[in-house]
């Protein structure tokens, strides 16, 4: 393995408020198991992965009806004590009855006796005092270790805070890269006042900044490519995991340098003039 990423592998984590240490790179798995043709070399991308210390694996009940949550179970059966798991429940499955149905479904597709960390996938019309006491249950027979929420703003994080036991979340998965800043007026603030750690979903915008002029026109002078530019840019964030989805071998370990590159103060700035934040709040935008 070359230097470069033996360097990389352990050169950042974060510490979750549950106490848990995970990768600040992990690796998103949307679409994983949907096209036959492409399921060998997803399935090779997972265990290159834990090679490299890309141990926080991404996933959720919605991709694909389980299929993501499938491919992943066989890909990592014989390595789980390596991998920490964050999957994903629907919000209308976010009740004291149906959550456990989810969750025992997800367990059976990861071939799994436990979730590291179980979300809420957005805000849906259960009450957040049922969703949180069906986290807590499952918390209380071993099926979760942690849980946490996604796509929630600085108010519905508020009013989470609010009910009881809502503290112990400890994530909000968002979409947040260089084009989606309007997370940093309010939201990302509450977030690190409140030491809840930010999981950056589409650092890459699902791939459409890597052709992005301003992005190219950095990353060529600076010898990068735009997707490490990118990641680079938000891993220089405390408290920040980013979780990049690709099922190519190649595209992991040109994400997994990403860990090795130290922006300058001046790099920074040039990319927040490029890429500057709006000029006030915005509603959280959601992929």
């Amino acid at each position: 393995m070359p230097s470069t990423l033996q360097t990389s592998r352990a050169s950042k984590a974060v510490v979750l408020r549950s106490g848990d240490q995970v990768s600040a790179l992990g690796l998103g798995t949307w679409l994983f198991g949907e096209n036959p043709d492409t399921r060998a070399e997803e399935i090779a991308t997972l265990r290159l992965a834990l090679d490299l210390g890309v141990t926080l694996i991404d996933t959720a009940e919605m991709y694909g009806d389980g299929i993501s949550e499938s491919l992943i179970g066989e890909a990592i059966s014989d390595r789980r004590e390596e991998v920490f798991i964050v999957s994903k429940v629907y919000p209308h499955n976010a009740s004291l009855r149906a959550m456990p149905v989810a969750c025992d479904r997800s367990l059976r597709r990861l071939r799994t006796s436990w979730i590291d960390l179980y979300l809420l996938h957005w805000r849906g019309n259960i009450a957040l005092t049922e969703t949180v006491e069906a986290f807590m249950e499952l918390q209380r027979l071993g099926r979760i270790r942690s849980w946490g929420v996604s796509n929630f703003d600085v108010d519905d994080m508020a009013e989470l805070w609010t009910v009881p036991a809502g503290r112990d979340v400890v994530t909000d998965q968002i979409l947040y890269n260089l084009s989606r800043r309007g997370s940093e007026w309010d939201l990302i603030p509450w977030l690190r006042q409140h030491r809840i750690a930010i999981m950056a979903y589409s650092p890459i915008e699902q791939a459409r900044l890597v052709p992005d002029p301003r992005l190219v026109q950095i990353a060529f002078r600076y010898d990068m490519t735009p997707a490490q530019a990118a990641l680079a840019w938000l891993l220089s964030k405390k408290d920040l995991i980013a979780i990049p989805k690709t099922g190519h071998r190649s595209r992991l370990l040109e994400n997994v340098e990403a860990l090795g590159i130290r922006l300058s103060p001046k790099q920074l700035q040039e990319l927040d003039l490029l890429f500057p934040p709006p000029d006030g709040p915005r509603p959280l935008e959601m992929l």
